[in-house]
């Protein structure tokens, strides 16, 4: 079982390395390299902003239950 929630937190730890590098920050990001910086009407660029908010949200919150479920396991384990 820890082996399973450490390898998930290896998962969403390098999922949110991806997803933070790929925000659009004060002087573009990565997610220029992919488009977002070059629409002019913004609508789709909003759009997968907002998505991609959400998604890395998601993963944050993932990585923080990983976390705890581990420190929980292994402080039972360890006595």
């Amino acid at each position: 079982m820890i082996l399973g929630f450490s390898i998930a937190l290896i998962f969403f730890s390098v999922m949110m390395i991806i997803l933070v590098l790929l925000h659009k920050g004060k002087g573009g990001g990565l997610s220029d390299m992919f488009g977002g910086g070059m629409s002019s009407t913004g609508g789709g660029s909003a759009v997968a902003e907002r998505n991609l908010d959400r998604i890395t949200i998601f993963m944050g919150v993932g990585w923080f239950a990983c976390i705890i479920i581990l420190s929980l396991l292994m402080k039972a384990k360890n006595g």
